[in-house]
């Protein structure tokens, strides 16, 4: 079981980017030489790594502006001194949003999700830097966990222990994915059976229709059972004696569940 007692996270000023891992801290220095100095910054990185965390902190009073949303972003581009855009690489026409830019003569703090060549980036953003996925940055994972947990204990009003047995982080959408996986967690870590019961009824009712509905969704009850299980009492044989099932039958459902069951 992992106990993660609840303090204050590593946090950069008013941002929310944790610096624990050298990239981490890297990026951030790069962002606090950037607060000081006029010039335009592309940021790059996958969904979730911190991209617009570090924006707003380089440019804390800039309003955030998508790229898709060319004519909201042209606006702006003419009502501000400085401007964050997000998802440059969405763009339609990225050579008139930078004419404008260069007209205007804003600053611009930009983030994409993956690095791209453009002769107009190029020229406009002097200084680029990349932001790496969580995977690569894995010291900075039990501090976002913390942080992520202090977010539930305020939201649910817990009493701030956070305990999660064989919790494996989900860093496939970085700080997003980690962080509703933590949210989730959190909510149902103290859940009762009468509230699992009505979310799995509220699952349910939008899926029920076909002849074999009972076979099709036994895997619902089978497979944490299974899995519980199997952490607890560490094998099929005694996990069947517990169950009060033929060792046979226990392996045909693991079997049947494998999909489920794997990892």
């Amino acid at each position: 079981m992992i106990v993660v007692v609840l303090v204050v996270a590593v946090v950069v000023d008013v941002t929310n980017f944790i610096t624990v891992s050298d990239a981490s801290s890297e990026a951030f220095k790069t962002a606090t030489l950037l607060k000081t100095l006029n010039v335009n910054s592309l940021i790059t990185g996958e969904l979730g790594v911190g991209k617009k965390s570090i924006a707003k902190y380089i440019l804390p009073n800039a309003p955030i502006l998508d790229a898709s949303n060319f004519d909201e972003l042209l606006i702006a581009i003419e009502s501000y001194r400085e401007i964050i855009i997000s998802n440059l690489e969405n763009s339609p026409n990225i050579k008139r949003v930078i004419d404008t830019i260069n007209a205007n003569s804003i600053r611009v703090i930009a983030t994409a999700k993956t690095s791209f060549y453009n002769q107009y980036v190029d020229e406009l953003f002097s200084v680029k830097f990349d932001i790496p996925p969580l995977f690569q940055r894995l010291e900075d994972v039990p501090s976002l966990i913390e942080k992520f947990a202090m977010e539930a204990s305020l939201l649910f009003g817990a009493n701030g222990k956070f305990s999660i047995k064989n919790f494996k982080p989900d860093l496939s959408k970085n700080a997003n994915s980690l962080r509703r996986q933590v949210m989730v967690t959190y909510l149902l870590q103290d859940i009762k059976d009468t509230e699992l019961i009505d979310i799995i009824e509220n699952y349910l009712s939008n899926k029920l229709g076909s002849n074999s509905d009972y076979k099709n969704f036994l895997y619902l009850y089978e497979v944490p059972l299974i899995r519980a299980g199997l952490v607890k009492f560490k094998s099929q044989l005694q996990l069947s004696d517990k169950l009060g099932l033929n060792r046979n039958t226990l392996r045909k459902k693991i079997s049947d569940n494998k999909d489920y069951l794997q990892g």
